[in-house]
């Protein structure tokens, strides 16, 4: 189980998480709705551990045991994947490089051996073609020339070969038109299992028509103002977010 208690986080000595309590368990997927500034990605980026964010309170715990001190790598290892919302090219690293090297260093730091350039290709292949990505994209640098569908893809393929316990998903659906929109949620979706926790951040409701949450969590001024079901997103695309800024205040 994923748990955020009373979690308060400061930037620059501005503060931007107050008191923020939330629990995804396994298996479920929670979706966190909520306006511009509301501290979205900074939670995303805090439980994944990016560096820069100071917690001056709270707690953040996996199956009961802090992650506060880990680091970045060390949650990775521990079961956590954030997809971004803007992944980053990097050219002259090979894409299939790039999958076995972070395949080997979660193997090693879970204890377990190193997978086989054999075992390796199969995996990638596999785990590719269930998710429609075409063999030429794995020839390619790291998302060097790919079209914001494409990184996006590529990211679930990712999520797909490490098998994380928690998917941190930050706003996926930034950038994507209708098709690769759905394309993006198929690959999610097709990942959902009854212990694997997802947490999906998004400003709309459009990307809740394909991947369909269990409870939606509504996040105004640093904190959830309001949880339920599925009907608060179509609530939220009917009248936005003003009632919940205002409550949050």
């Amino acid at each position: 189980m994923l748990e955020i208690r009373n979690l308060h986080v400061e930037i620059d000595g501005k503060k931007i998480l107050n008191g923020l309590d939330l629990t995804v368990k396994p298996g479920e997927v929670a979706a966190i709705m909520g306006p511009n500034g509301s501290g979205k990605s900074t939670l995303s980026y805090v439980i994944a551990g990016k560096e820069d964010y100071e917690i001056t309170e709270g707690d953040i715990l996996i199956n009961g045991n802090s992650i506060l001190e880990m680091e970045a790598n060390e949650r990775a290892a521990a079961g956590i994947f954030l997809a971004f919302q803007y992944p980053l090219e990097i050219p002259g690293v090979a894409t299939m490089t790039f999958l076995k090297a972070t395949m080997n260093a979660q193997a090693k730091a879970r204890g377990e051996a190193e997978l086989s350039p054999g075992d390796f290709i199969k995996a990638v292949r596999g785990a590719a073609a269930k998710l429609g990505i075409n063999p030429d994209m794995l020839k390619r640098p790291l998302n060097v020339g790919f079209s914001g569908g494409e990184k996006k893809r590529m990211e679930i393929l990712q999520m797909a070969l490490l098998d994380p316990s928690y998917c941190i998903l930050d706003e996926t659906d930034s950038g994507l038109d209708i098709d690769a929109l759905r394309i993006v949620a198929e690959g999610v979706n097709a990942l959902r299992s009854k212990g694997r926790g997802m947490l999906v951040i998004t400003h709309y409701q459009r990307l809740l028509d394909h991947i369909v949450p269990d409870v939606v969590h509504v996040m105004a001024k640093g904190r959830i103002v309001k949880s339920g079901g599925p009907e608060i997103a179509l609530e939220l695309e009917k009248n936005g977010y003003a009632e919940y800024t205002d409550q949050a205040a």
